[in-house]
């Protein structure tokens, strides 16, 4: 499965799964009750799947332009972790605002988050990517019988 199909199952499984992750945690760790964080979850949900689909856009330019596109246990982590941090920037004032509690204390429950979002991240594409196969920006182009050898294909 590749394109515009792959980044719609991708994004919509990924994030309903997410969000029941991000309740749990936010309701065991804020002592609210899930009537006041699966709404804030949802709302976290809702600001990452459009930046999980302008970040895997992104990441995706990035990968297909490298000599190697192989999606290597490196690679995939700096994707997992680079996804959380950018996203942090985001949910910070939106936990603050909705908890009614201080930036850093919408930090902290935010790093609890950023413990285990990225893990499932990591989980989550490696099987995604078993089920589905791999993006076209994450397989070797076939090599050009047409070539000169040593010759580059692209300028």
């Amino acid at each position: 499965m590749q394109g515009i199909q792959r980044k719609i199952v991708y994004v919509t499984a990924f994030e309903i799964i997410g969000m029941a992750i991000s309740t749990l945690w936010l309701t065991l760790l804020s002592g609210e009750s899930p009537t006041s964080t699966g709404p804030l979850a949802l709302m976290i949900t809702s600001i990452a799947v459009i930046w999980n689909l302008l970040y895997n856009t992104a990441f995706e330019y990035w990968e297909i332009r490298q000599v190697s596109r192989t999606r290597t246990v490196w690679r995939r982590i700096v994707h997992a972790i680079g996804f959380q941090i950018t996203l942090v920037i985001y949910l910070i004032p939106l936990i603050a605002w909705w908890l009614n509690i201080s930036l850093w204390e919408a930090f902290v429950l935010d790093f609890a988050l950023m413990l285990i979002i990225p893990c499932y991240s990591f989980v989550f594409n490696y099987i995604f990517d078993g089920l589905f196969g791999v993006p076209l920006s994450a397989q070797q182009p076939p090599e050009d019988s047409g070539t000169i050898q040593g010759a580059s294909a692209s300028n």
